[in-house]
């Protein structure tokens, strides 16, 4: 099944502007494949405000964010894979819906088969009670 995580970006993004909210992307800045101007990052990440007054251009695809936007008076075309959007919120009260990291591959697999023994392997050494007759 496709990941749910562009459809949850494009819905949020709907609620939060019929709201009249701003809406704001928080963005893994280190994803090789974010094209953002350099030196608006920090620590890893970058939050950007899409709403309409602040972008031309917005498209919310599934696999992708893709706008234009003026930076320090610069035009700027933005590049973000859905797997580098952290979350998406509003600027006034903070509402919104933050994500999991995407850990896509045979990796995370093999970690969630590990996650799943350990889990079943605790379940099996809890104490229980027993009723007895």
């Amino acid at each position: 099944m496709t990941s749910n995580k562009p459809y949850l970006i494009r819905a949020l993004y709907e609620w939060l502007v019929d709201n009249d909210a701003t809406p704001h992307i928080m963005v893994n800045s280190r994803h090789p494949q974010v094209e953002i101007p350099p030196g608006i990052e920090k620590d890893g990440q970058v939050v950007l405000n899409i709403a309409n007054r602040a972008v031309r251009g917005l498209q919310i695809l599934n696999d992708h964010i893709q706008f234009s936007a003026r930076f320090n008076g610069v035009p700027h075309d933005i590049f973000i894979p859905i797997e580098a959007v952290m979350a998406i919120y509003s600027l006034e009260d903070g509402e919104g819906m933050m994500f999991a990291e995407d850990n896509s591959g045979a990796e995370s697999t093999e970690a969630q088969s590990e996650d799943a023994d350990a889990q079943s392997a605790q379940k099996r050494n809890r104490p229980g009670l027993k009723i007895v007759k």
